[in-house]
């Protein structure tokens, strides 16, 4: 592999979702971003919007909107929950998702509703054969 192509990574203990979003859990909380393959897709990211914490979603409903230099996409829930945070700092610095997806560029931590709904997500293998395919 030339040193000049991009990898990716998909870190092994994370969930992931075919909406490009991430799940790190945490015992009954989950921290939501997304996926390095979103961020490098997306472009440089000009702007996120987060709900505001107390808000409850359902899984698979929308949460919020980022923007690019590319396009505009929304936001999905991987798994039902109440906000218990959001990443404040993207309102300022919303290139810290194109930089540190996994680790500064979280974008929302959840209190989970029914754990269970993680049954369909991807191990990091699985949705590296979804993003390659």
């Amino acid at each position: 592999m030339a040193s000049s192509d991009k990898v990716l990574s998909y870190p092994a203990e994370l969930k992931y979702v075919k909406t490009h979003e991430y799940i790190r859990v945490e015992g009954n909380e989950a921290t939501i971003g997304v996926t390095a393959f979103a961020a490098d897709q997306l472009g440089d990211v000009t702007y996120v919007e987060l709900p505001k914490v107390g808000q409850s979603f359902k899984k698979d409903e929308k949460f919020g909107v980022i923007e690019s230099v590319k396009s505009v996409s929304d936001l999905y829930m991987p798994v039902s929950g109440k906000i218990i945070a959001a990443n404040e700092k993207l309102a300022s610095e919303p290139e810290i998702v194109n930089s540190d997806c996994y680790g500064e560029g979280w974008m929302i931590k959840v209190a989970l509703d029914n754990p269970a709904d993680l049954s369909d997500a991807l191990t990091a293998d699985g949705y590296k054969d979804f993003v390659v395919d």
